[in-house]
C-alpha cells in the first residue's frame, strides 16, 4: 500500500523556509530560486489540503498548522540524516546493533562486561534501550534483546543464559545476621517486594519450611536495581537475583544470611528475530554473550 508521505525534496525545502520564514533564504540555502521554492510549498500545501503559512504583503509566516507541522518533520528529517549517516560510516555493514534490556540486567551484569565486547568489535555501535516487557520485534527497531524467557515471544531465536536463581539479602551494618538462620527469623525484618513478582517471599519462605506467615507486607519497588538499594540502605531484607549483587556481598555492603535459592521461577535470555540468524553482528554478540557467560559462570561458583 502506498504510503501517504510528501517528497523529501518539499519537506526539506517546507523545514528550511519554516526556519527562516523567508522564502528567499531558504532559497539561498538550498541554491534554488526563490520561485523554486514557492511552487514546492505551495504544491506541498495542495498535497495536504491545508496552507502552512500565511502570506502578508511580501513576507511569509507560519501559521498554527505549520508550526505543528514543521515540528514532526524536522524530526523526521533528523532521523532519516542520522541513519544515512550510520549506514555511510559503516560502508553498509550494519554496524549499529539495537539491543532491547531489562534495565536491572544491563545496568547490574552487562554493563560492566560490555567494555569487552568494545574492544573485541570496535567497529560496533551498539544501542540500548528499557523493554520490561516482551514484545514483537516487527513492530520495533530492535535487532535483538536480553530479556526473559516468555510464551509471548514469537518467531524468535532463544538462547538460553542463566536461570534466575534469588537469594535474600540485608545489609550487616543494621541486622544481626548472625540471628538470622531460619527463614522463619526473616519474618521479623521488614521484606522489600519487586512489585512484579509479590508471591516471591511466599515461595523462599515455604522453600525453606515456613509456611505460617504473612510475607504481603513491605515496600514495593518496580525494578531489583531499586530493592537492593533498598537493602544496601537499611530499610529491609531483598529477595534478588544473586547475579545482580556480586559486587555488594564482596564488598560487604549486602549479605545473605541463608543460602537458600529460590529457583525455576526465571530464565534470563538472548533473544532474536529468526530472520536474523545471518546477521553478523547479531551472531557476533550472541558468541561473545555465551563466552562471558561460561566465564561467570566458572568464576561465581
Amino acid at each position: 500500500m502506498k504510503r501517504k508521505v510528501p517528497s523529501t525534496t518539499a519537506l526539506s525545502i517546507f523545514e528550511a523556509a519554516a526556519r527562516y520564514e523567508s522564502f528567499a533564504r531558504a532559497a539561498n540555502e538550498l541554491c534554488l530560486t526563490e520561485s523554486a521554492v514557492s511552487r514546492q510549498i505551495a504544491s506541498l500545501e495542495s498535497y495536504l489540503d491545508i496552507k502552512l503559512f500565511a502570506r502578508v504583503k511580501k513576507q511569509v509566516v507560519l501559521n498554527d498548522a505549520g508550526r505543528s507541522y514543521v515540528q514532526n518533520v524536522r524530526k523526521f528529517l533528523a532521523d532519516i540524516e542520522a541513519h544515512t549517516l550510520s549506514l555511510m560510516a559503516n560502508k553498509g555493514d550494519h554496524g549499529v546493533l539495537e539491543l532491547a534490556v531489562l534495565p536491572t540486567f544491563a545496568n547490574r551484569w552487562l554493563m560492566p562486561r560490555l567494555r569487552d565486547f568494545q574492544l573485541r568489535h570496535p567497529s560496533v555501535t551498539l544501542h540500548m534501550s528499557e523493554m520490561p516487557q516482551p514484545f514483537l520485534f516487527s513492530d520495533t527497531k530492535f535487532d535483538a534483546a536480553l530479556h526473559f524467557a516468555h510464551p509471548n515471544w514469537s518467531g524468535v531465536v532463544t538462547v538460553d543464559l542463566f536461570e534466575e536463581r534469588l537469594v535474600p539479602v540485608v545489609n550487616p551494618q543494621y541486622f544481626d545476621i548472625s540471628k538470622l538462620n531460619t527463614p522463619e527469623e526473616f519474618l521479623s525484618l521488614p521484606l522489600l517486594h519487586k512489585a512484579s513478582r509479590p508471591e516471591a517471599w511466599r515461595h523462599w519462605l515455604e522453600l525453606g519450611g515456613c509456611s505460617n506467615h504473612s510475607s504481603a507486607l513491605g515496600m514495593r519497588f518496580d525494578m531489583y536495581g531499586m530493592v537492593i538499594e533498598a537493602a544496601r540502605s537499611g530499610l529491609g531484607a531483598g529477595l534478588v537475583p544473586r547475579i545482580y549483587v556480586h559486587n555488594e556481598i564482596h564488598r560487604r555492603d549486602l549479605a545473605v544470611p541463608i543460602d537458600l535459592e529460590l529457583r525455576h521461577e526465571k530464565q534470563y535470555c538472548f533473544v532474536y528475530p529468526q530472520h536474523k540468524q545471518d546477521s553478523p553482528l547479531v551472531m557476533a554478540f550472541k558468541d561473545w554473550l555465551l563466552e562471558i557467560k561460561t566465564e561467570f559462570e566458572s568464576g561465581a561458583q
